[in-house]
Order: structure tokens, then C-alpha cells, then sequence
């Protein structure tokens, strides 16, 4: 798609309402989630760490989906000691499709009902690069590894009727101007940039989200997508010091502490305001339409047919 006619399809105010809600703090929720069992994916570091520790202080016990065995050993030690919650890890590598299986495996054994899915895991690369399953990384990491686990966990949730599920997405889907190359995911006849690889990721999670919306209607279940903000995390320092540079200098200068993030997530998961609301993107706590190319109801079908193809489930 051309940079003046992605510009054609937006709105205005479209345009007006995301610039504006960057700069609002996130609703608060005061309640609590005692008694709740909430999964949290990527929880060693960033907005997965904060919100982790926010939820336990709010009383919710925890399973938490890490790569890192030391640092979730050590995590879920200090979560259990400081907030007397249940805490659990379950290990899984997102660049391993094999691995994404056996965690949703061993996800559909637990005992207890899940009431919150925050699937933040995610990474950031300024170069194409391929994971051992032969997928680009970011497209496997940040879009299909969580498809998959949702994918095979949506039996359970649906017929459990009560778990609210949370993709951390981001406005930077709509740096991905032309959308999704379904037939061209490896990027060979396309120049590939960190911003539009990103970007192609999280419109396919949005385009997904509503067919996992249609799936889960009037079952209790919900599933909506957030905008973290601008926050601090360490998401991109695997690249290289160019881009570590530039991070450091213009885009961290106007970030915000991620407890922006935890907060605009305890609310979406907690918040009774929310009891229905499906299928929605937000920006933190506000919420507003996606890019054109990431709720185009066209392109649906496809997506959701070549994500179950590359995560072999279809």
C-alpha cells in the first residue's frame, strides 16, 4: 500500500485519537484479584516483570511462561516470599514451535481454571533473522507463538467461561504500511526493516484476535489487545550498537517507567467496565481503531489459515 493512500483510509480523527491517548495514564482499578489465576509470558523482565509483581500484589496467583530458568527460579521465589501467592513456571522458548506445543500442553494439565492471559512475550530485530523452525523471528515470536498457545488452549478457556485474554500489541503496527506479506513472510522479495517486520507481526495478531473474538462469543471469554506506551524495557538491546545508540538517545528520552503498562493491564483484566468487550484494541486503557490494514475483515480468513499453517496446526 502507498504512504498516501494508507493515509486515504485513515480518518482524522483516527489519526488524532492515537497521537492524544500516548500521552494519557492508564484508568486505575483498586480492586483485587484474589482468588483469580493469572498466565503472564515473557515475566523475567520489562512489562511482563512489573506486571507480574503488580498482579501478585493485587492477590493473583501466578503461572508464568519464561525462557529463563535461573531468572524465573529466582522470580518466582521472590513473588512467593514477598506477596504469599501461588507462583509457577512453566519454561518455553517462543523461537521453538515444538516447545510453544509442550508448553500448552502442560498448560492444559493445570488443575485451576485461568482467568487472565497476558501474552506480552516479544522481541525486536533491525535484521531479518530466521529461527530454528525456519520462520523469521519476529513473526514466530511475537505473532505465532501466541496464536499457537492461544489456539490450543481455546477448548479449555471456552468451556471454563471466564478468562480475559490480553495481547500486549503496539501502535507500531502501523508502521507495516502494506500489511501482511502472507506470501512473503521470509521477506525475500520484500526490503526488510526492524519497523515493518514489527509491525507485520502485530497486524497479524490484530487480524487474528477477531476471529479468536467470533470463537469466543457469548462464552465469557474475551480477548482484546493493548498498546503498552512508550515505556523502558529492554526489548531491541539484542541489535546492534547503532541501533542501541539510537534507542538510548531518542526513543527512551520520552519513555515512561512500564508500570504505566502493569497498571493499564490490571485494569483491562480486573475492571468490570470491560465484562464483554471483545475484539477491541486499546491504547493502555483507551480505546481506539487499529491501522486500516489491521482490522481489515478481508484478510482475516487468510491470516488465520497461513498461522495455522506455519505453526502446523492446520
Amino acid at each position: 500500500m502507498g504512504f498516501f493512500k494508507y493515509l486515504f483510509r485513515y480518518s482524522v480523527r483516527d489519526m488524532a485519537d492515537f497521537l492524544r491517548n500516548e500521552k494519557r495514564d492508564p484508568e486505575d482499578f483498586p480492586g483485587t484479584l484474589a482468588g483469580k489465576t493469572a498466565l503472564i509470558t515473557g515475566a523475567t523482565s520489562g512489562i511482563g516483570l512489573v506486571t507480574a509483581r503488580l498482579f501478585a500484589s493485587r492477590g493473583a496467583n501466578l503461572v508464568l511462561v519464561n525462557r529463563n530458568p535461573e531468572r524465573s527460579a529466582s522470580f518466582e521465589r521472590e513473588l512467593g516470599e514477598r506477596y504469599g501467592v501461588s507462583v509457577r513456571t512453566v519454561l518455553c522458548d517462543f523461537s521453538c514451535m515444538a516447545a510453544v506445543k509442550a508448553c500448552a500442553a502442560e498448560l492444559l494439565a493445570l488443575p485451576e481454571p485461568l482467568d487472565v492471559l497476558v501474552l506480552n512475550a516479544g522481541v525486536y530485530y533491525t535484521a531479518r533473522t530466521f529461527t530454528p523452525d525456519g520462520l523469521e523471528t519476529v513473526f514466530q515470536v511475537n505473532h505465532l507463538a501466541p496464536f499457537a498457545l492461544n489456539y490450543l488452549l481455546r477448548e479449555r478457556l471456552r468451556k471454563e467461561g471466564r478468562a480475559r485474554i490480553l495481547y500486549v500489541n503496539s501502535e507500531g503496527h502501523r508502521f507495516a504500511l502494506a500489511g501482511v506479506h502472507l506470501d512473503d513472510l521470509e521477506w525475500r522479495r520484500h526490503r526488510y526493516t526492524g519497523l515493518k517486520g514489527y509491525g507485520a507481526a502485530k497486524t497479524a495478531q490484530l487480524l487474528t484476535m477477531k476471529k479468536f473474538a467470533a470463537y469466543f462469543a457469548g462464552s465469557g471469554v474475551t480477548v482484546n489487545a493493548m498498546h503498552p506506551g512508550n515505556v523502558r524495557t529492554r526489548i531491541g538491546e539484542n541489535n546492534g550498537a547503532l541501533y542501541r545508540w539510537f534507542k538510548n538517545t531518542f526513543v527512551l528520552a520520552s519513555a515512561r517507567d512500564p508500570e504505566i503498562s502493569a497498571k493499564a493491564l490490571l485494569f483491562l483484566a480486573g475492571s468490570k467496565s470491560l465484562s464483554g468487550v471483545s475484539g477491541a484494541f486499546f491504547n493502555l486503557t483507551s480505546q481506539e481503531l487499529p491501522a486500516p490494514h489491521g482490522r481489515d475483515d478481508s484478510r482475516v480468513e487468510e491470516t488465520w489459515a497461513k498461522s495455522l499453517e506455519l505453526c502446523g496446526l492446520s
